[in-house]
C-alpha cells in the first residue's frame, strides 16, 4: 500500500438512504418500515419519554414540593467593583446612567441591585432598587451615599 491509496474508499459524507423507489432499490414497496402499525405511518415521531407501553418513569416517581420559578422577581445585577472602574468620584449613578455605560442590559423586571463584589475606593452617589447590606456598608464607608428607589 502506497500513502496516497490510503483515502481511495473512505467518503466524508454518508450516502443517504433513497427509500421507496422501487424493488429493485432494497429499500422499495414499505421503505424498509415495516408492515403496518403506528411506526409505519405518515408523520409518526416517537417521544423520547415514551417507554414501549409501560409506565413512563416521569409518571412512576412521586411529585413532590413547589417550585417558586414562575414567582421570582429578576433584578438586573451590578457589582461595586465595576461600579469604581466606571465611574469618578461624585457621579450620579442610576438606571439610565448604567445602561448608557453597558452594565445593564436586557430587561429585568424589578430594577437593578447593587452587590458587594469588590471593593469601592470613590465616593458615588447610587440610587437602586436594591443593595446588599455588605454594598451598602461599603459605599457608605467610601463616602458615597445608597439611595434605595421607591416603587
Amino acid at each position: 500500500m502506497q500513502i496516497h491509496d490510503v483515502n481511495t474508499d473512505v467518503q466524508i459524507y454518508k450516502k443517504r438512504k433513497r427509500v421507496g423507489r422501487g424493488i429493485g432499490s432494497g429499500h422499495g414497496k414499505t421503505a424498509s418500515k415495516g408492515h403496518k402499525g403506528h411506526s409505519s405511518r405518515q408523520g409518526y415521531k416517537l417521544s423520547p419519554l415514551f417507554e414501549g407501553g409501560q409506565t413512563p418513569l416521569i409518571r412512576r416517581i412521586p411529585k413532590r414540593g413547589f417550585n417558586n420559578g414562575d414567582f421570582r422577581r429578576i433584578f438586573a445585577e451590578v457589582k461595586i467593583s465595576d461600579l469604581d472602574r466606571v465611574f469618578s468620584a461624585g457621579d450620579v449613578v442610576d438606571e439610565a446612567v448604567l445602561r448608557s455605560k453597558g452594565l445593564v442590559k436586557g430587561r429585568h423586571d424589578y430594577g437593578i441591585k447593587i452587590l458587594a463584589n469588590g471593593e469601592i475606593t470613590k465616593a458615588l452617589i447610587i440610587t437602586a432598587e436594591k443593595f446588599t447590606a455588605s454594598a451598602m456598608e461599603k459605599i457608605t464607608k467610601a463616602g458615597g451615599q445608597a439611595i434605595i428607589k421607591a416603587d
